[in-house]
């Protein structure tokens, strides 16, 4: 039941993060940057601040998380259920808005660090909005028949590794590739993971067959 608690209690405090970047962007989108004033008449103020360093931290992640498409954005009218090709759809999807607002998203990540190092060790508030693993639980969905409930949750986490800003960083700071360079070897690891996934099911499938 402590379990229960702490995953009920954790997921209710992203979706307060959510709510406060959802807020925040509504404000934005009337054409001007919103003064704490207004962050305080919306009711978010005493909120905001627990879950973001200032201000200018909540406004950079809120334009961000605008431009950042949603799975149902990206799958509504599309045919496909290959969870390659849909996996590395949300990555092109990503990598595209990440290139296209290289800087703020590098700033994004600037302040979710110095948080990190500033709370303590027991702080359960999230320094950080995971929007990619929703992205890739909605592309593996169709197939998820093909591998073993250990090796999908599994699968998510390692896929979460490549997608997004530190796959970005690695590719461009760490490895210094080109654009066509970081995206053909992403696309490659995307393609690897999944049949790993995919091959240790059918693994399983044939010892259970031959038991």
């Amino acid at each position: 039941m402590a379990d229960i608690g702490h995953t009920a209690r954790a997921n209710q405090k992203r979706r307060t993060r959510k709510d406060l970047l959802q807020a925040t962007s509504r404000l934005m989108k009337q054409g001007r940057k919103p003064s704490i004033d207004e962050i305080a008449d919306a009711g978010l103020t005493a909120t905001a601040y627990r879950y973001f360093p200032g201000l200018e931290a909540l406004l950079v992640e809120a334009s961000l998380d605008v431009a950042v498409p949603s799975a149902q954005d990206l799958f509504d009218g599309n045919p496909s259920t290959d969870p390659i090709a849909r996996v590395q759809r949300v990555d092109a999807a990503l990598h595209d808005v990440i290139a296209g607002n290289e800087a703020p998203f590098r700033m994004m990540l600037i302040h979710a660090l110095e948080q990190s190092l500033e709370r303590g060790e027991g702080d359960e508030l999230p320094v950080r909005q995971n929007r990619r693993t929703a992205m890739i639980e909605a592309a593996l969905d169709p197939a998820r028949a093909d591998f073993t409930p250990a090796a999908l949750e599994r699968l998510t986490r390692a896929l979460a590794l490549i997608i997004g800003t530190e796959g970005m960083i690695v590719v461009r700071d760490v490895l210094q590739l080109d654009d066509e360079d970081a995206r053909s070897v992403k696309r490659w690891a995307i393609a690897a993971l999944v049949e790993a996934a995919r091959d240790l099911a059918t693994e399983r499938g044939l010892k259970r067959s031959r038991g």
